[in-house]
This record gives structure tokens, C-alpha cells and sequence, in this order.
């Protein structure tokens, strides 16, 4: 009975134990032993979330393709239907309480975890419950074909492993949903944002949970200086929070390409400005783009940009933990491989390749059960580290549809092109 219930090789990151417990904390563990147990439910969720262009029947197929003498156990879709009901959001939301966090040996800067918050939107199918639920986007004619949830996460840059997430109607601001994530935040962090979460009330909020900001502001906001800086910045009043604030400009000069200039207004926490000069900070936000990669993941490599299954809330929720949970699990694999080889950075472990290497794992439910020998790595990892991606290079690009979906050239002439770059911070003094 309990033998489809497994995840391939990721079951050593989301293991027996941990479904087990998730199970039991949200009162959810059957009864009696039925066809169709609480733990293998849970794990064809997330198996669903490895499979997203086909059925969970079509899912439970490939988790019962290498066992050993098969499974006679067929069941059809209604009796799949009603036990991913049985089951319910709980567990899932339980589960994924147990596998958030920063991954092991995540990248510091200067003894700080740096980690990126922000948002994003998922499309679920188009159903009263969810219209109800959720929303859509835009007024009248210009409506949006699918209802849209709205996600917010923090995610720690470098291993990109999300710390929490909160997601709820879309009609709910970005603003409104970033409190409730709060909790996760603790000393020792650096927390990185855009211009829309540099507000009074959320700064006050951030700092007073001990950990530390740097938030780029609008260029009109009014931040009076209450005292100069050696480096050219300024300290400032965010409410009840002292604040510093950084004026920079910063010179892209594109190899072969356009030169372009932008200006900067960072507000941080961060005080010290011999600890923590004014150019290194600015130089450090860049990395508040590795939740939008960390989103193009989620979002386009295993999504695929498909909309998601469920046609409830409830279902919607069960799903996105699952996605969320089994993202986490492909995550935490390349972090522990960088763990294993000291020159390999998480960075450069290629997730697409993770991702497929993972399906083909469950496909033959492979190192489904841990051997007496532990490896590190595993079949995931060597796939990763046979063809790591590249250095991190300098480069930019638009952020445009290259390939629109109307017929029609999108946005006028744009150059699409992504150059390599060379980037300049001078200081502006307050």
C-alpha cells in the first residue's frame, strides 16, 4: 500500500520521517490503512509537482513504474480526487514548515545571510470558486483570462532555498502580504527588497525583529539628513528606526552595445559606514535579482507556464505547498552537492538539469531507500556537476517578452539584445 508513496532520489531530502510528522501535526494520518494512504497522497503531490503538464493518474503511472513487480493497485481519478481532498492543505502546509530555511552552508556577506524578498503572481484555473477566492486581473473588458494568486517569499540568495513564503488573493498588495513574513526574519540577516516595500511601517517591522535591510527608495521620497557620512551617505529618521541613506550613480557600459546611466537611493539599516562602505552596499544589492531567478524556476522551468490544476482554493493551496516543497527539495540537492566539492558554488548548478535528472530518478524510484553508504551527492548532483553553468557574468538585458504572444512586434523597436557589461558607482554626497 505504502509503496508508490515516494519522491525518487528527493525522498532523502523529503523523507518518510518528515511526511510522517507533517501528517501527524496536522491530525491527518488515516484512520485505517486505506488503498490510498495519507503519506502516499502527500507524496503523489509532490511527484504532481515534478509532472506538471499531466494528470495525477498519468503521475501515479511514473511513481509505479520501478517498483519492483509493480503495484496492482490502479486507482481512477474520482477515488485520486477524493483523497487529495481527504487529505487537505494542512499537511502540505506542515510539510513545507519542515523543509523551508536557508540551505546548509549558505553564502554570507560580511557574517550577514543575504536574502531577497518580493512577489509574484501564479494563474489557476478559471472556476467560480477560484474567480471567488482570488481574483482577477484588471476591470471590464480588459480582464484577465485565468484568476491570479498573489505569492511573496524570501528567498536566501545563493542557494536560492525559500525561507517562507505567504500567498493569497491577488487583490491583496504586495505591502499587506510582507508582515505576516516577519517571523522568519531574525539577527544575522540582510534583508534585500525594491522600491515598492520601502515603506515607513514595514521598515520599523523589520528592524525590530533584529535583522537588517537594504531597500532601494524612490528618488522623491523626502529623507532629511539628521547627520553626514564620511562615505557621502546620510542618516536619516524611518519612523522609530534610524536609517542610512545611499545616493548613487551607476554607469552601464555595454561591450558593443548602448552606455546608459541610472541613479540609485538605497536606505539600509546598516549604519557602520567603515564596516560596511556606501559602494560595496550598492554593489550588493544586485543581488536581490536572485528571487527573480528564483521565480523563473519556480514559475517557468517547472510550471512551464502551464496554470495550475486545482479548481478550488483549497486545492489551489494543497498544490502550491507541493510545488513549493518539492522546488525546496531540488534546491537543497545542489546546495548539499556544493557542500561536498569545496570549488563548486550553488549558483552554478544548473536547476533545469536537477529538475529533469530528478523525474527520471522517480520514474525508476531510485535510492528511494538510503543504503549504509550516505552519498553526499547523489545521481542529481553528479548530473549537476557534470555540466556546471558558467561564472557569473556582468550582463543586461531588457525586460521584455522577446517572443510575444501576439503576432505583432511587442513594445516598438526595443533592442533585445543581452550584452556583457561594465558597471561604475560613483557616490552621490548628500
Amino acid at each position: 500500500m505504502f509503496a508508490p508513496g515516494h519522491l525518487g532520489e528527493l525522498t532523502r531530502i523529503v523523507s518518510f520521517d518528515l511526511v510522517d510528522a507533517a501528517l501527524e501535526a496536522a491530525g491527518a494520518v488515516q484512520s485505517r490503512v486505506r488503498l490510498l494512504p495519507s503519506r502516499v497522497v502527500v507524496y503523489l503531490l509532490l511527484a504532481g509537482a515534478l509532472f506538471t503538464g499531466i494528470g495525477y493518474r498519468q503521475v501515479w503511472a511514473r511513481l509505479c513504474a520501478g517498483l519492483p513487480g509493480g503495484v496492482a493497485v490502479c486507482p481512477g481519478s474520482s477515488a485520486l480526487s477524493q483523497a487529495l481532498r481527504r487529505v487537505g492543505v494542512k499537511p502540505l502546509r506542515a510539510l513545507f514548515d519542515l523543509v523551508r530555511g536557508p540551505a546548509a552552508g549558505a553564502v554570507r556577506w560580511r557574517g550577514l545571510l543575504v536574502c531577497a524578498i518580493d512577489g509574484t503572481t501564479l494563474f489557476v484555473p478559471d472556476s467560480a470558486a477560484n474567480v471567488a477566492g482570488y481574483g482577477r486581473h484588471g476591470g471590464g473588458h480588459a480582464q484577465a483570462g485565468y484568476p491570479m494568486l498573489r505569492l511573496l517569499a524570501v528567498v536566501a540568495c545563493g542557494t536560492r532555498t525559500v525561507v517562507d513564503v505567504v500567498f493569497g488573493p491577488f487583490r491583496v498588495a504586495e505591502t499587506a502580504y510582507a508582515p505576516r513574513l516577519s517571523g522568519c526574519l531574525k539577527p544575522g540577516m540582510l534583508l534585500l527588497a525594491d522600491r515598492n516595500f520601502t515603506v515607513t511601517a514595514l521598515i520599523e517591522q523589520i528592524t525590530g525583529t533584529g535583522a537588517d535591510l537594504l531597500f532601494r527608495a524612490k528618488l522623491n521620497r523626502r529623507v532629511p539628513a539628521i547627520a553626514h557620512l564620511s562615505d557621502g551617505s546620510w542618516l536619516t529618521r524611518a519612523g522609530a528606526a534610524t536609517v542610512r541613506v545611499i545616493d548613487a550613480e551607476i554607469a552601464v557600459t555595454c561591450a558593443g552595445g548602448p552606455r546608459r546611466t541610472e541613479r540609485y537611493r538605497l536606505i539600509t539599516s546598516l549604519t557602520d559606514h567603515y564596516r560596511y562602505p556606501a559602494a560595496d552596499l550598492v554593489t550588493l544589492y544586485h543581488q536581490r535579482w536572485e528571487i527573480e531567478t528564483s521565480y523563473f524556476e519556480l514559475k517557468s522551468t517547472i510550471l512551464g507556464g502551464r496554470v495550475l490544476r486545482a479548481r478550488t482554493p483549497a486545492g489551489v493551496a494543497q498544490e502550491v505547498y507541493a510545488l513549493l516543497i518539492t522546488y525546496q527539495a531540488l534546491r537543497t540537492a545542489i546546495a548539499d552537492t556544493a557542500l561536498a566539492v569545496t570549488d563548486f558554488s550553488p549558483d552554478r548548478g544548473s536547476f533545469t538539469i536537477a529538475l529533469h535528472t530528478a523525474r527520471d530518478q522517480l520514474i525508476h524510484a531510485a535510492t528511494v531507500l538510503t543504503t549504509t553508504t550516505i552519498d553526499l551527492i547523489g545521481t542529481i548532483g553528479r548530473a549537476v556537476l557534470t555540466d556546471p553553468l558558467p561564472p557569473r557574468r556582468a550582463r543586461t538585458s531588457p525586460r521584455i517578452v522577446k517572443r510575444a504572444i501576439s503576432k505583432h512586434r511587442a513594445k516598438g523597436d526595443i533592442d533585445r539584445n543581452t550584452y556583457k557589461t561594465q558597471i561604475s558607482i560613483h557616490i552621490l554626497p548628500g
